[in-house]
């Protein structure tokens, strides 16, 4: 396989940007990333002219995988035309916001802003306003962008930055708790319960190689924060949208969170966040309260228009049936592969996410179809061997599917998520094919 413009363009990168990239993951394997020309349905082809099958899709944004349906690329084309942005209200804006209020049910009332991080930081910053109280609790090993207050390492109220930069005083107020324990839930409320401002999660631990919500676990921080007069922060930058479909990873698991953030499908593509919720929380925001929130590019007209679009085009269409339908029939390949060669590793998904994580035990066999998905039922064979929170990911072999596995799956012409903790996707481009020679492409690496 030619790599030769690839790795010219990585040391050119390397002289003019840290790590030859803009963003860390993007060189998590080595010894370069390929780099990307264009992209072409549910493909990618690289600066070599190589052919991938492309299961990272932007790392979630394109749902409906790299060519656009005429009517998105219409409004995109459009909205560009009609200038580059104004500094001022737009009425496509509005439409979106309109659109989504209408589908979500927890979202009354929604602020778009330009990524994930900018959403989740903001969401903090008003979620503490509200309540008037400093703590924020999060799960260990989730990620919820660059954000100062939730980088953090450690447990309970014992954490530190878990990066050089931020002050130690920032993590004072920020919890860990693993994810999926109710027990360590209700001892951080019973201990703090008073001073925690949110809860912030994502439903799906969607950036720590895909571990899902065990029965109840939702409704017991829902309840929590509710007895302890604390907000439910849902981070939806990665499920919104494309678990649960039009009604999003809450309306999936029927939970109604004061606040959630949105960031990738709800910008079709392009830059964005958002921060939704109730009204009475909302308001807070400047300029009807006193809650500081702004941003130049905030609710960008072509971002607008592409996540609109994509957004209609999803409820038009049987995007969701095809996506979901691809995405378990991975999973049931993969859990078949596995059960015969690494009966060790774990099939992790629902609706279009899959990942197999490299757990170190399990099972001699699989007597049985992994449930993956069913938020951790004890019914499943795998139940005792499914990670059920980020440590459970972390302690896989994580260096092996960098080191060994992603290489030999993109000499297949296969393009994973770059390292073990990023969720893979499927997109609408995606075909039956695409899936089988995807199959034969893990059953020939492990």
């Amino acid at each position: 396989m030619n790599e030769e413009n690839s790795r010219n363009l990585y040391d050119r990168a390397l002289s003019v940007m840290p790590g030859g990239v803009n963003s860390s993951v993007r060189a998590a394997i080595e010894p370069y990333p390929f780099f990307v020309e264009r992209g072409d349905g549910g493909h990618v082809i690289d600066a070599d002219g190589n052919r991938y099958i492309d299961w990272v899709q932007g790392l979630g944004p394109l749902l409906l995988g790299h060519d656009l349906p005429q009517p998105v690329e219409s409004a995109v084309q459009k909205h560009a035309s009609n200038g580059p942005m104004f500094g001022a209200p737009t009425p496509i804006e509005v439409e979106h916001a309109e659109f989504v209020t209408r589908h979500v049910p927890s979202v009354e009332m929604i602020r778009f802003v330009n990524s994930g991080t900018e959403a989740t930081v903001s969401a903090v910053r008003l979620a503490r306003a509200y309540t008037g109280r400093d703590k924020v609790v999060v799960m260990q090993g989730s990620y919820h962008g660059a954000n100062d207050s939730t980088l953090v390492e450690g447990e309970g109220a014992h954490v530190h930055p878990s990066s050089p930069g931020i002050p130690d005083d920032f993590a004072e107020h920020t919890i860990a708790v693993p994810f999926n324990d109710h027990e360590a839930a209700h001892h951080v409320f019973e201990e703090y319960g008073d001073d925690i401002a949110c809860v912030l999660v994502e439903p799906v631990l969607a950036n720590y190689g895909i571990v899902t919500p065990a029965e109840e676990y939702h409704e017991t921080l829902a309840d929590l924060c509710d007895d302890h007069g604390s907000l439910l922060v849902f981070d939806e930058v990665i499920t919104g949208f494309r678990v649960g479909g039009l009604q999003c990873a809450q309306g999936k698991f029927d939970i109604d969170p004061d606040l959630t953030t949105f960031g990738k499908i709800i910008g079709g593509g392009f830059p964005v966040g958002a921060i939704g919720g109730k009204a009475k929380i909302m308001r807070n925001f400047t300029p009807s309260g006193d809650v500081f929130q702004a941003g130049t590019f905030s609710g960008h007209p072509v971002t607008m228009a592409a996540g609109l679009e994509t957004l209609k085009f999803a409820a038009e269409n049987d995007v969701y049936d095809h996506v979901n339908s691809l995405g378990e029939q991975l999973r049931r390949g993969l859990t078949e592969i596995c059960a015969d060669q690494a009966p060790e590793y774990t099939v992790a998904g629902l609706d279009s996410l899959f990942k197999v994580i490299f757990t170190r035990e399990g099972p001699d066999d699989l007597d049985g179809q992994c449930e993956a998905g069913c938020r951790q039922r004890p019914s499943c064979p795998r139940y005792d061997y499914c990670p059920k929170n980020g440590g459970d990911v972390a302690a896989g072999e994580t260096d092996r599917w960098r080191r060994v596995f992603w290489p030999q799956m993109k000499e297949q012409g296969i393009f994973l998520s770059q390292n073990q903790f990023e969720s893979q996707f499927v997109s609408y481009a995606h075909t039956e094919a695409d899936v089988e020679e995807t199959l034969e492409a893990y059953r020939e690496a492990l």
